[in-house]
């Protein structure tokens, strides 16, 4: 039996290659695996090849990987795309009517499961696109599992449309599951061991996760214009507005999404917006705008491949530097970059409760390998409670004579001035763009000017005092440590354990908080190996060039991936000398 397996179904966009990965997920999630799901798609509105990979293991891992021991192909384009990369003993499920395809097709030890697909759902009079459910039955029995555990997630999956749908999936995928019974019943190659994880899971993705987190800070308003990656947030908090009690607004584009966030967060409600790189750079003049009226605000920026158009559909962490230097004049940010799951929906908590705490624009960086992918989480850390801090808010009466609350009192010495919200008895003030005295009066009085510029930037001191410092995974004097960021942590953690079972002493740094930047915490971390190791999913590693900027430490060794695929464990390995 084997801890782990990796299967990747592709074929053509409408074969439902997507809801057959997250049918496969949720399945194995409930016995009691762990798994990840990420996917594959160009940039087309219809069409092109679309492969969903997943992976299940009895055992925690960190992503993905290189192995493929089971390729799923809905058609003969998929095996000449993917052949090359199966594992030694994989094997390749396909349908002979697509093509014959024999062993000296692939690389020693492959071994074929040839399944009549159109065969089977013509017999059962279904429609030619309920394939994905035949080999759904097929990789089940194929790795040892019981049809029970497919068909729960089948039967809830498709409750909502009547049992005669039920009844009709389950007889779809009951054939793939009995044919591999019939026809190769000692292919047990593939059979998973026993699942380890006896806690309730979710399979959710990356914008689910932080759509959960906005919602449990106590999220009230977001404003999103579709881009991709982040449109799974967009159905998410539509769909269940209501039942969150939040409002959901699709604003005429990313100008008008930020300013009205803007707006929500001056009439007291905590709100958002997400986007990516085109869709930011819109919103750069609303983000300085936030940073002149002091509103908190959340913005997940989801990065995708660029510059301009670029590649919308694949992964990338090229703006980093993008998110820190946004904006004209200088004012106070947060940047916060998760590595999975689990860390967007903590950290989007934490964006809230810092937005409100410094009354500033907080980051959360994602990305589409972050964004479309699928985790799973464990119950339990949703159900974890969550204390709201609005920060230094009035809510009821002000106590001051009218016109004469200090919305931007210059006085704190963390530059933080209570606010109000509209209705507050004697709390009114003027927001607007222009700099302003302590009122909100607009002046460009050369000593109020300088006090208010200071007032601002007193934020980033009280901010640096609560920073999260890195993460720190590893030996003890290491002889190589790697440095990373956001979602590339997964694949450098998978590497450096290769690498200790060569018996490599190895560290991980990594960093959820990235802005402003953990300065001391970073030069204790680093001075301790004599080889530092950069990997990022950029061109120009932007981390690298910050970490010099801030701690004049120069990391000379860089290992950067710029082609919109996510790293792989085995690629940083194959680097090292």
């Amino acid at each position: 039996m084997r801890d782990s397996v990796t299967w990747k179904i592709g074929g053509e966009a409408g074969f439902g290659i997507m809801s057959a990965g997250t049918v496969l997920a949720r399945t194995f999630t409930r016995a009691g695996y762990h798994i990840f799901a990420v996917n594959d798609y160009p940039s087309l509105i219809r069409g092109g090849h679309n492969i969903v990979t997943v992976r299940m293991s009895s055992l925690p891992f960190n992503g993905i990987n290189k192995d493929l021991n089971i390729l799923v192909a809905l058609n003969a384009e998929t095996v000449e795309f993917h052949k090359n990369e199966l594992s030694p003993d994989a094997l390749v499920l396909f349908d002979p009517k697509d093509k014959e395809w024999v062993a000296s097709d692939f690389p020693v030890g492959v071994r074929l499961i040839p399944i009549p697909l159109r065969d089977i759902i013509s017999e059962l009079h279904a429609d030619g696109v309920m394939r994905n459910t035949v080999v759904l039955g097929a990789t089940v029995a194929l790795l040892g599992a019981p049809f029970e555990a497919l068909f729960s997630v089948i039967r809830d999956q498709f409750a909502h449309k009547g049992e005669e749908v039920v009844a009709q999936n389950e007889k779809i995928a009951r054939a793939g599951f009995d044919f591999i019974a019939k026809n190769f019943s000692t292919e047990v190659s593939m059979h998973l061991s026993p699942g380890t994880v006896t806690e309730k899971q979710l399979v959710v993705n990356g914008s689910e996760a932080l759509g959960l987190g906005a919602v449990r800070a106590g999220l009230k308003f977001a404003a999103i214009y579709p881009m991709t990656p982040i449109n799974a947030i967009i159905s998410f908090l539509a769909d269940h507005a209501k039942e969150f009690g939040v409002v959901y607004k699709q604003p005429e584009d990313e100008i008008a999404g930020i300013n009205m966030a803007i707006g929500a967060s001056i009439a007291g409600v905590r709100s958002m917006v997400a986007t990516s790189g085109g869709g930011f750079a819109l919103m750069v003049e609303g983000l300085s705008l936030a940073g002149m009226v002091e509103a908190p605000l959340v913005i997940d920026l989801g990065m995708r491949v660029g510059p301009a158009t670029g590649m919308p559909t694949y992964t990338e962490q090229g703006e980093l530097l993008f998110a820190i230097h946004a904006g004209h004049g200088e004012f106070a940010r947060i940047v916060l970059a998760p590595a999975d799951a689990e860390e967007a929906y903590s950290l989007t908590i934490d964006a809230f409760h810092l937005a409100d705490k410094y009354q500033i624009p907080v980051f959360v960086l994602t990305d589409k390998y972050l964004n479309e992918s699928q985790w799973c989480m464990k119950l339990s850390t949703l159900q974890k409670p969550v204390t709201l801090d609005r920060g230094k808010i009035i809510t009821d009466d002000t106590g001051k004579p009218d016109g004469e609350f200090l919305r931007y009192d210059a006085s704190p010495e963390d530059g933080v001035s209570v606010r109000s919200v509209p209705g507050v008895k004697h709390g009114q003030y003027y927001a607007n763009s222009y700099e302003h005295d302590g009122l909100g009066h607009v002046t460009d009085n050369a000593v109020k000017r300088a006090e208010m510029v200071a007032k601002r930037l007193r934020k980033i001191k009280a901010i640096q005092s609560g920073i999260m410092p890195p993460q720190r995974d590893g030996d003890e004097q290491p002889e190589i440590t790697f440095v990373t960021w956001g979602t590339t942590k997964g694949a450098v953690l998978s590497a450096a354990q290769i690498l200790r079972a060569k018996g490599k002493k190895v560290v991980v740094v990594s960093y959820p908080w990235v802005f402003p930047f953990p300065v001391e915490e970073t030069k204790t971390l680093l001075s301790s190996s004599s080889r530092v190791i950069d990997v990022e999913q950029n061109a120009t590693g932007q981390l690298a060039y910050l970490i010099r900027a801030e701690t004049g430490i120069d990391i000379q060794e860089k290992f950067l991936k710029s082609d919109g695929r996510p790293w792989l464990p085995e690629e940083i390995v194959d680097r090292i000398k």
